[in-house]
Parts: C-alpha cells; structure tokens; sequence
C-alpha cells in the first residue's frame, strides 16, 4: 500500500472517497485547486476516521495516511489509482484525463466517479494503451451509502473488476460491476424507472404522494420485504409476465426487451421462479430454503420459552413453551410445536430435515431438562435425552457432519455431546462438583452459549457469572477430550476472554474467523453484540483489546444466530414474550433464533 490512490476532488463526495481508503490502510492523495476546500477535506478525514473504520471488516486494519495537493502532476506521480471526483462538466473531465494520463505511471489505473458520463467519453485525449485500464468507479455517499457501481469503458481489462472490488470490499464497500457500458449505470436506471411511474401515476391522478410513500414504506422497507428479482420469482415469472401483457396492450409498449425476453430466456425453458425446480432470475432455490418453507423463503424458527403466556392456570405456565416459525416474506408466526418446558436452544439438521432443542425444565432446581427432536414441520417428536438427563440445558449446536449435538447445562456446569438419536451421551466439559454446595452456588460456574470450530477442532462456551456482574467468560477446548484426561481435568481448556458483563449465546462465523456473543448485561458494555477475530493470537490480553461491540442499546441480549448473508440476528428480551431484531452486519436469510434466556 505504499503506492497512493489519488482522489481528484475535494468537494463532499471528494472527501468521503479519500476517508474510505485512508480508513483502509492506504495512502491517500487529494488534489483540488482550492486550499480552502483543501483544509475543509483534511479536516473532514481527521474527524470522522472512527466512522470510516468502522465500516472496514475486522481485523480492522492501521489507519492509512494522506497529503493535500493543488498541482495533479505532484499528486499522480507515483499512483496505482486515480479517482476523478471533479465537477460533471464533460469537458473539463476530458482534460483532467488527460493530465492525468500524461503525468501517471503507465500501469495507473484511472477511474470516473461520474455518474452521468461514460469513461468512454473522457478519452479523446488519453493514449490507446491507457484506455484498458479506465472504467468507471462510481460511489454514492459513503459510509451512509456503501455500494460502488464499477463499469467498463469499452476497453477495460476485465481481471481489473475483481481486482478493484476485492481492494474496495476491504474499505468495507460493496462493489457492484455492470456487465456492460449503460447509461446510468444499473441503480440509476432502476430510480429512473421507479420515478417515471410515479410521476404516471401523479399525473394521472390516481394517487398522491403520501399514499405512495406510505405503500412503499409498507411493501419494500419491512423486515420481511423481499429484493425485487426474489419477489418476482416468488410471485412466479409466468404471472408477471401476464400482469406486463396488460399493461403493453392498453399503453402500446414494445415488449420485445421486456415481456418477450423473460418468455424467450426463462417461461420457454420451464424457468417461472421457485414454483418450479429449474427456479427463475435467481436460479434454481438452495436446497435449505426449500427444506424449511414450500414457497423457498428462509424462515426463521424461533423459541418462545412461555413465561409470558397468558394461561388461566398459572401452574401451567411451566409447559407453555412453544416452537415458531417465523415467515420473513408474509410476516406470519406459525406455532409448530406446544407445551414445552421452557426451551432455550434450537438448531437445525439439513441433512436429516429435523429440528433438535433444549428444555430447560419446569424450573431452575427441578432438574428436569431434557433435548428433543422433530421434522421441519413440527410432527414426529423424539426425546433423544429424557427429562432429568440434564439439568438445565441451555443453547445448542448441530455438527450435521458427524451426526451430533453438542449443547451447555447451565445449572449442570458442563459441556455435552450426544448422537442424534441421544446414544453415545458424553460430558466434553465439567466445571464444578454437582455434589458440592460451593459449586453448585457458583455462578461463575454456569455454561450457557456453544459454538464450534470443526475445522481447528474447537468447541467455545461462555460462563455468563452472576446477572450483571462482569464476571463473564469465554473458554474454549479441543471437541475431544485429550487422551488420559477427563472432562473435570482437561489441560487444553483457553481462557479467552474475561470481564465481561454477562455473556450469553455465541456463533462462530468459519469465513471470517470471528467469534460473536451476546451479553445481557448492564450498559454500556452490556445488552449488546460482540465479536472478536480469532484468525490471530488468541492470548487473552491480546483478545481483550481486540474485541468489539458491533450493536448496542438493546434490552438484554440473548438469542443469536449468523445468515447466509453476512446479517446477524440477535433476539432481545423486552418484556413478556421477548421480542427479536435482526442486526444487519455490518441479507436477507438465516435459519434460527432462540428466544429463551
């Protein structure tokens, strides 16, 4: 990184692009002819560094550095990337380009931030052999806006996209590359299109602005709002290919881009969405999806551990617990199981089709927990570990691999393991003496959240410590125990981190490396989401300064649960029944929540 990137324009949007890679470890360049708007940039880097940073993805790197020129000569002299953010005045584009060209290296890459020109239309002054390596390079307004549409000037070297998205993906952006040169690119012709309708609309009187507003919040800005090319292959291709019939017959519209393209490419090849196998715009529907909703929608099952219903006998509070399905596309919550003793943790087998959770039994010191199973849609129940097995089991994890359950017993003080279909049940982790009063008292004792790392053969626990006492820890160990070692003394137990307000359920993202945790403790630390990066040193100083608080503000955290799509859903006790977000990492499918604490 020790070549610069230069941005050509201080202005607004100026600024925040050299923020953006100075946050990324970069050296940074800025050149505007003014001094004033020179100073005004400078100061805007200096003060919003930690917002910037917080957008690159963990381990965050070292800030970056950056100079301030008036001259492009001095500021393009030794650059990889050159980002013109100058005023939309074409011709003044042209000749920028060409300075640019002329004082650059030859391998530098030069980019537009237009949005209304071609790279293309900037090049009447720029050698032929520069002209591979100019596209466009689009931003919005980072960091409220972190996509960058990149686009091709005709000529561009194609290996550059990847190249430029994987250094724009570590600035925390999200790239997204045109396949072709198009006026406005792919957003822009998206609000082109959405703003022609309204205006339609208002000028035929059909409707008024706030109505519109008010539908469109309500349709597409849910939690449950689907992407338009999902929602058109939920709706089914075949359909929306009948309701645009209607509307190119009464306005005389060619359909030949538009209707005739999807039944030439799509309808005529058995492609009508997630009706059929073949599936639509977004091929055919993973193999999950399909297994946990007929319609293809990822659903999330959710616990409700019952404490809150409202049962005219109170005695039965105790069996009121429930296991929900929660649609993300229609918003309903579908009970599929009922009269549990207050369940805690959920996962799901895709290989077998089943679901397995805890009962923590009818109370802390009944000692009658139990684990269970059934098929996706609720029928079928097992006990694979009878009432009274455990004692108060808490989050659980599937090892589909293996055909395994591992979960915490919070009361019982350990870490277990057992066969789907409850045979081979082992104790991984023991930490305190059932028989001993101190222990049992102990609440630092207490295991609660799990997770697993297959691939480095770790399993992690939290031990959450009295309510709110920052007295919690996380551990972690070998999945199995070391030869002549038992799970009361077990030399390879980590402790990672300690001090914490009150940790709960962990997740363990294999892709990035990263460990996160709820904690339902006091603010400020607590009732938040954390993470750390154990793709390093894992020695619990070192770990200590290194974890971070990704949310906060929430009503005592507990349930948690990594999506397919880089979100993190977290569940919240607000009350009674407890209510769930879904924090966006920083998507749109996951699988499970757990809503027991």
């Amino acid at each position: 990184m020790t070549r610069p990137i230069v941005v050509l324009g201080a202005g607004v949007l100026g600024r925040r692009i050299a923020s953006l890679f100075v946050a990324g470890g970069h050296t940074v360049h800025i050149r505007d002819p003014s001094a004033q708007a020179l100073h005004d940039a400078a100061e805007f880097i200096d003060t919003h560094r930690d917002e910037f940073s917080a957008i690159t993805p963990a381990p965050h790197p070292v800030s970056g550095t950056y100079e301030t020129f008036t001259e492009i000569p001095l500021a393009v002299a030794n650059a990889w990337l050159v980002i013109e953010a100058v005023p939309e005045k074409l011709p003044l584009k042209i000749e920028t380009f060409a300075e640019v060209d002329r004082h650059a290296p030859a391998d530098c890459i030069i980019a537009s931030n237009s949005s209304s020109f071609k790279s293309r239309l900037m090049l009447d002054k720029v050698a032929r052999e520069r002209r591979e390596r100019v596209l466009n390079m689009h931003f919005t307004m980072p960091t409220a806006i972190r996509i960058v549409e990149l686009m091709t000037d005709g000529e561009t070297r194609p290996e550059l996209f990847e190249s430029l998205s994987t250094t724009l993906r570590a600035c925390g952006m999200i790239p997204v590359t045109a396949r072709k040169e198009s006026t406005g690119f792919i957003f822009n012709r998206l609000w082109a299109a959405i703003k022609r309708e309204i205006m339609l609309i208002l000028a035929e009187e059909v409707s008024t602005a706030e109505q519109i507003d008010l539908l469109w919040t309500n349709m597409f800005q849910l939690p449950a709002s689907q992407p338009p090319c999902r929602l058109m292959d939920q709706i089914g291709l075949d359909t929306v290919a009948f309701i645009e019939d209607n509307y190119i017959e009464e306005r005389q519209l060619d359909g030949t881009m538009t209707v005739d393209w999807l039944r030439e490419n799509y309808l005529s090849q058995g492609r009508l969405g997630l009706k059929s196998e073949k599936g639509g715009l977004n091929g055919p529907a993973p193999v999950q999806d399909k297994e946990t909703h007929n319609d293809g929608v990822p659903s999330l099952y959710v616990l409700d551990v019952g404490l809150g219903s409202n049962v005219a006998d109170i005695s039965k509070v105790a069996t009121a617990g429930r296991i929900l399905r929660y649609d993300q596309f229609t918003g309903k919550m579908t009970a599929l199981i009922t009269g549990q003793s207050l369940p805690d943790g959920v996962d799901i087998s895709r290989s077998t089709g089943r679901m397995f959770w805890t009962n923590m039994g009818r109370a802390t010191s009944t000692h009658d927990g139990s684990v269970h199973s059934a098929k996706l849609d609720g029928t079928d129940i097992q006990t694979i570990m009878p009432p009274g097995t455990v004692h108060t089991p808490k989050q659980l994890v599937v090892d589909d691999d293996a055909g395994k359950v591992y979960f915490c017993d919070r009361e019982g003080m350990s870490v277990y393991r057992c066969n789907f279909d409850g045979s081979q049940h082992e104790i991984l982790i023991q930490t305190g003496d059932l028989t001993s009063p101190t222990d049992r008292d102990d609440l630092t004792r207490w295991c609660v959240g799990i997770a697993l790392d297959k691939a480095r053969g770790h399993v992690y626990w939290t031990q959450k410590g009295p309510s709110k006492s920052g007295r919690g820890r996380i551990f972690r160990a070998g999945i199995e125990i070391p030869s002549g070692q038992t799970a009361g003394k077990r030399a390879d137990i980590e402790l990672l981190l300690d001090g914490l307000p009150e940790p709960i359920d962990l997740e363990f993202d294999k892709k990035s490396q990263l460990l996160y945790w709820t904690d339902r403790g006091e603010h400020p630390l607590g009732s938040s989401l954390n993470c750390v990066d154990l793709s390093g040193p894992t020695e619990l100083q070192y770990l200590k300064s290194k974890k971070k608080i990704l949310a906060r503000h929430f009503h005592e955290t507990i349930g948690l649960r990594i999506g397919g799509q880089g979100e993190v859903y977290v569940n919240v006790s607000h009350g009674v029944p407890p209510r769930q977000e879904a924090y966006r990492n920083v998507g749109t499918s996951t699988e499970l929540c757990s809503y027991a604490s």
